[in-house]
């Protein structure tokens, strides 16, 4: 380590003191401070990780596939460096390498595993060079942050662009737009896909972000549709089409509990198939873009998924709170495409369902709320027994209920966190669960209530 670098490091161990003293989390200000100090910090202090670095990226399951990539190195006998908070700006991952390092800055573990926000994805890669890349799908999302999605593509693919051939990508076979950032690497790709035929439909869905070829513009042809754009997918014009998965998910058995994922003979000699203890198909492509990124750092299968196996939720991903006899069960959405994902897996269980739904605006959301006109409500209305609104967009929530057709008689809106989840909780029966369907910012609101109440740690804690 250069004697900048020790110093920038040092500054920002400091100022992770300082704010653990003051009972916060330190996720993202002291990289923040070193980054600052010395920008190729990032670059230094990775250098030296014995097994390198993977990047995690993507629109929807970034946060649970790095969750499940870290216990699976962690079970292979790694020491990870992981920015476990979801914290996923370059500052985040510096602040995870601070957090595990010594005062000159040397890290303590010998491979990172850090998630990015897709739009920071050039920005970080001009700062490390990783070992694996992995990218799990690429839908519209916060289009006041990220613009328009072809031209988020063009970036990451002109960043990827760049990486050498020691670099090996894991990619989404079933995502055309993903498939495409790929066509310029050098080096290694392994692919990931669903090949059940049983899964998805013939009908192209109305939130499909990519009708046309990335390619030749030519409108795409589907012989199966999962989810928005995502499917198999193959174009007339120009011959480009989803590339055959190495990681390849033949059958995939769906439950309340999670999914068995039978893989494919070629990448599964000795164990199928793999449990997944989360529930909802988005979550069996976590696993296997997990998987894929295993093969790439040339763990075993079996390795993999007996990790895979024990995970744990991530906050707010499927996260269950115990709460005076009843379970919240809080879901992220913040798009479309992760909006329908999630419902989808609530579907899958039947029954009738009771609800806490927060809506904000703030610029970690998205100042745009517009996105819920083109989910799916009408698909999950017929299961709301009853629903509770809350959050900055409260009413903008409630209406868009009212036209998915929610009778006034089961939809109320609750003007602060707290009365929220009183509402919540007393309106469930004693052990009953209530699912909290949430944007990012009203989530940390949420579970800052719920901490207050005693029934949550800290999110950087977890």
């Amino acid at each position: 380590m250069t004697l900048r670098t020790a110093a920038a490091v040092a500054a920002g161990k400091l100022t992770r003191v300082g704010l653990q003293t003051l009972g916060r989390g330190a996720t993202a200000l002291p990289g923040l401070v070193t980054l600052t100090l010395d920008p190729a910090a990032l670059s230094r202090m990775t250098a030296g990780f014995a097994h390198g670095s993977v990047l995690v990226s993507g629109t929807n399951g970034k946060t649970t596939t790095s969750r499940m990539l870290a216990d699976v190195v962690r079970a292979a006998g790694w020491a990870p460096v992981h920015n476990r908070s979801g914290s996923n700006l370059d500052r985040g991952i510096a602040a995870a390498l601070i957090e595990r390092s010594d005062w000159l800055g040397s890290p303590e573990g010998d491979v990172g595993v850090f998630e990015v926000d897709e739009a920071s994805v050039p920005r970080v890669l001009s700062r490390l060079v990783p070992r694996v890349v992995i990218v799990t799908n690429l839908f519209r999302d916060q289009l006041d942050r990220y613009f328009e999605l072809a031209q988020l593509a063009r970036r990451i693919a002109a960043a990827v662009a760049e990486l050498g051939p020691d670099t090996t990508l894991v990619l989404n076979a079933d995502d055309p737009i993903v498939v495409q950032l790929g066509s310029g690497h050098a080096g290694r790709t392994i692919f990931f896909g669903i090949d059940d035929p049983a899964v998805g439909g013939k009908i192209a869905q109305h939130i499909s972000d990519a009708t046309h070829c990335p390619r030749c513009s030519t409108r795409l042809w589907y012989s199966r549709v999962i989810l928005g754009h995502v499917g198999d997918w193959s174009c007339p014009g120009c011959g480009f089409a989803r590339p055959a998965p190495e990681i390849s998910a033949t059958r995939v058995e769906l439950s309340a509990g999670g999914s068995l994922v039978h893989l494919a003979a070629a990448a599964s000699a000795v164990l199928d198939p793999v449990r997944v203890p989360l529930p909802g198909l988005y979550n069996a492509y976590n696993a296997l873009a997990a998987i894929g990124a295993a093969r790439a750092l040339d763990i075993s299968l079996p390795t993999a998924a007996r990790a895979i196996a024990a995970v744990r939720a991530a906050f707010g991903r499927l996260e269950v709170v115990e709460a005076e006899g009843r379970r919240l069960r809080l879901v992220l959405v913040k798009n479309p495409a992760g909006f329908n994902a999630a419902i989808a897996a609530l579907l899958e269980q039947g029954g009738q369902h009771r609800l806490l739904a927060a809506l904000n605006d703030r610029d970690a959301d998205g100042r745009d709320v517009s996105w819920i006109w083109d989910a799916d409500f009408e698909a999950l209305v017929p299961a709301v027994e009853h629903a509770v609104v809350t959050g900055l967009r409260a009413r903008d929530l409630a209406l868009r209920f009212k036209y998915a057709g929610l009778p006034r008689d089961r939809l109320e809106v609750a003007e602060g966190w707290g009365d929220a989840i009183r509402r919540a909780i007393e309106g469930t029966p004693i052990g009953g669960e209530a699912v909290v369907l949430t944007t990012y910012t009203a989530l940390l609101a949420l579970r800052q209530e719920l901490f207050r109440l005693g029934h949550v740690r800290q999110f950087w804690e977890d």
